[in-house]
């Protein structure tokens, strides 16, 4: 792994360890991946988990010009805590566009860092057409017609949990549509537009999946 530069001042051996896969596309959709593996994430299972490595959700849409990629992850969490920065996890939004989801053509990989006044930023390398993006968090950053964004964030996700028990314990739906596990609770994300000229190829459906790795260690 190349040492970050300029914003950034972290440099680390690489070895991706962990990996998350959430496809998303015209076929399949796979989210909320919150607490995987459990071994490592779960605090009933590990006291010490790893929230930063902890990919939660990703989430891809698109306009007649721009896609847009977002994945989150060290969540849902309490309004009073901060976001997560974490040097040493490399995220990574895989998007294959031949056809074939087994290959990944387009390798996005997402760092944070810190400056010399201990100020948080991100860097974002492999985009399509311009050199890596890197600069402070919760700031909208932007080249070539790339848009980066990264910092806390409303956890968008809704499901409703206490439903869920209720319909195990129970044997009958209990659901209820105005109830969410995640309302009031936040999560670091990283957001990313994308022009679609840069990733399409022909009409060929797109594959996008996200995996993270803590660097130079062991999960």
């Amino acid at each position: 792994m190349p040492k970050l530069t300029g914003y950034l001042r972290v440099g680390v051996p690489c070895a991706l360890a962990f990996g998350a896969l959430l496809f998303v596309g015209q076929r399949e959709t796979v989210a909320a991946d919150h607490n995987e593996p459990a071994t490592r994430t779960e605090v009933g299972v590990d006291p010490t988990p790893d929230r930063a490595a902890d990919l939660a959700d990703v989430y891809a849409f698109h306009d007649a010009s721009n896609l847009v990629v977002a994945i989150t992850f060290a969540g849902p969490a309490a309004t009073n805590l901060p976001a997560v920065y974490d040097p040493n996890v490399l995220y990574r939004i895989n998007i294959s566009n031949d056809g074939n989801r087994a290959n990944t053509e387009i390798p996005i990989d997402i760092r944070f860092g810190f400056d010399e006044a201990n100020n948080p930023g991100v860097e974002v390398r492999g985009l399509p057409g311009v050199a890596p993006i890197q600069g402070p968090v919760e700031r909208n950053l932007s080249l070539g017609g790339y848009v980066v964004r990264a910092g806390l964030f409303d956890d968008p996700f809704f499901f409703d949990l206490q439903g869920l028990r209720e319909t195990r314990a129970t044997g009958s739906l209990r659901f209820n549509n105005m109830r969410s596990a995640f309302a009031n609770a936040n999560i670091t994300g990283v957001v990313i537009q994308i022009p679609r000229s840069r990733v399409e190829n022909g009409t060929n459906q797109l594959d996008i999946w996200a995996e993270a790795g803590r660097l130079g260690g062991q999960l």
